[in-house]
């Protein structure tokens, strides 16, 4: 097994994806106490209901967690940079989410050799939900 440093990685190479299971209300309002965020839009169907929605829909920021833990099963949180996202879809009750990285860049700034990470969110049909770009430190 190789040690994670800048020399072992190169562009083009993937980072380890994560599969979550389906997203459930249980798992939003959970994520709705654990974030401090309880917009009715995520747990209220009559709510989502009345906003023209069919159901409730995952916070977006549940879904970056995601991509930030893919990271973080990767290297130390205290090497990541810069976390940057675009929200591209909604996720709805019972998508199930993979996330999935991708090195597009190596670079030296300042003292520290780092690298650029493109993640994206997806669900079960390919529709992608979030997509990020990070730069993490490598030893």
């Amino acid at each position: 097994m190789s040690v994670l440093n800048y020399n072992s990685v190169k562009v083009d190479d993937n980072i380890p994806s994560l599969s979550m299971p389906p997203v459930t209300r249980h798992a939003l309002a959970i994520y709705c106490g654990a974030s401090g965020d309880h917009n009715p839009l995520h747990v209220d169907i009559d709510f989502a209901r009345e906003s023209g929605l069919d159901d409730v829909i995952a916070h977006g920021m549940l879904i970056m967690a995601y991509m930030g833990r893919t990271l973080t099963n990767w290297v130390s949180q205290d090497a990541i940079r810069s976390f940057d996202t675009r929200f591209q879809a909604m996720t709805r009750i019972g998508d199930a989410i993979t996330t999935t990285g991708k090195i597009v860049e190596k670079f030296i700034d300042g003292d520290e050799r780092c690298v650029r990470v493109e993640v994206s969110a997806a669900d079960q049909r390919g529709e992608v939900k979030a997509l990020g770009s990070v730069v993490i430190a490598l030893s």
